[in-house]
């Protein structure tokens, strides 16, 4: 992991959207406090703060990351949400002057209790998750592996692995895969593979359906055959 502020020249966006190894950061994001794996993408006007982003995962354009934890190759789609910011909705008033106090010139120091909350509400993200046009995820939930997203949706609750939820609240809507095939790719971890691995079986990711390729690569044999 690589900690990054934003738009460091030494991580441009690239010519032609070809990803590197070293984090791409847009010139227009704003990241702060963040650390990235490598093979990751963070899109034009998108905002990171206190966020932890592994391998190959990206975000399209005007995503908005606060402590939160993205796992492995998510696919973070333009205009989403995670972990928005709540106001203390217990006071007399919701303007966040309680709060950013000294930014409006009435105290000499910011509430650090309401900021200590949202660093103990991260959102987490498992790896292989697909997280729809301008979805919202708000404080504390946790979204399962390989679990889909709805463009759109509020997630309010946890969303389980392999599970494609949808709406306003997010409801489940089916299974991605049976819980076998499931059992079978959380064991396989194939985000974990390294790139050779990846680019040998590519054709199985092309080819297979989720069913087919948890099969093959369950069995050791096959496995062997690949590169480390």
């Amino acid at each position: 992991m690589i900690a990054l502020e934003q738009g460091e020249p030494e991580h441009p966006w690239g010519d032609g959207r070809f990803m590197t190894e070293a984090p791409m950061l847009h010139p227009t994001a704003i990241v702060k406090s963040s650390r990235f794996g490598p093979w990751t993408v963070i899109g034009p006007r998108s905002q990171l703060l206190e966020v932890d982003f592994r391998d190959w995962s990206y975000t399209a354009r005007d995503a908005e990351i606060f402590n939160a934890d993205v796992g492995k190759f998510c696919n973070i789609a333009a205009g989403v949400r995670l972990n928005p910011t709540n106001h203390p909705m217990e006071r007399a008033t919701l303007h966040h002057f309680t709060y950013r106090s000294r930014s409006h010139h009435l105290a000499d120091a910011d509430d650090s209790e309401v900021f200590a909350w949202r660093r103990a509400h991260r959102v987490v993200v498992g790896p292989d998750v697909w997280i729809g046009h301008n979805a919202i995820v708000l404080p504390g939930r946790r979204i399962g592996t390989g679990a889909a997203i709805g463009a759109g949706a509020i997630v309010t609750k946890d969303v389980p692995d392999y599970m494609i939820v949808a709406g306003n609240p997010a409801r489940p809507i089916r299974r991605r895969v049976d819980e076998a095939t499931e059992a079978k790719l959380k064991a396989i971890a194939w985000w974990d593979w390294s790139p050779a691995r990846l680019r040998a079986a590519l054709p199985d990711f092309r080819r297979l359906d989720a069913t087919a390729f948890a099969a093959r690569y369950s069995r050791p044999e096959i496995v062997a055959e690949l590169p480390p």
